[in-house]
């Protein structure tokens, strides 16, 4: 299957510290899952978990989701070699932990536009079973959180109105009052 080639600007996830705690989690548990005779980690060595960790921590932001560093970058942050970097992407690809998409970007040289390739738009898979898509880029994984976009604090509150005739609201309003969320009753 070819790979997506972005022109255009490149959609992040978001991922809190937990989501990514949970990426790590998961590759761990991958690695653990599938390690043959033979093998002191497993399919993602311990480079490779460096590499994950560069990514995550080093290059991915957290608000807005874009991680999008060149390889060289990568390597010098992880402190190891170029190659490692990229059999590390390969490795975390087939483990489903990320995904990415080749970035193009014109330039005007002279008197006419060219294409050139200024590096990969990295997307992680968020292990957690109720995440949501909000866009994939080659694999049906879907990385990001649930209702990362819609969720507000403020859309969070609703107002619940709470009829004191009805046995169990008149439970909750006598709870509330008693844990101090609710003013006492006004005096007849």
């Amino acid at each position: 299957m070819p790979r997506e080639k972005l022109f255009r600007a490149v959609p992040g996830i978001p991922l809190d510290r937990n989501a990514k705690a949970r990426i790590i989690a998961y590759a761990r548990g991958y690695n653990a899952k599938h390690r043959r005779a033979g093998q002191h980690h497993g399919p993602i060595t311990r480079a490779f978990f460096d590499v994950l960790e560069t990514l995550l921590w080093g290059f991915h932001n957290s608000h807005t989701g874009k991680c999008f560093p060149g390889y060289d970058a990568i390597a010098e942050k992880a402190r190891c070699c170029r190659d490692t970097v990229r059999r590390a992407i390969r490795a975390l690809e087939n483990a489903d932990v990320l995904t990415w998409a080749n970035r193009f970007s014109k330039i005007k040289l002279l008197d006419r536009w060219q294409v050139i390739r200024t590096s990969n738009a990295y997307a992680f898979r968020d292990p957690l079973p109720c995440v949501t898509v909000s866009r994939s880029y080659k694999t049906e994984n879907q990385p990001g959180t649930l209702h990362q976009d819609q969720f507000r604090f403020s859309e969070s509150r609703k107002i619940i109105v709470l009829d004191p005739t009805t046995t169990l609201d008149n439970a909750l309003i006598r709870l509330g009052r008693a844990m101090g969320a609710l003013p006492e009753a006004a005096s007849a």
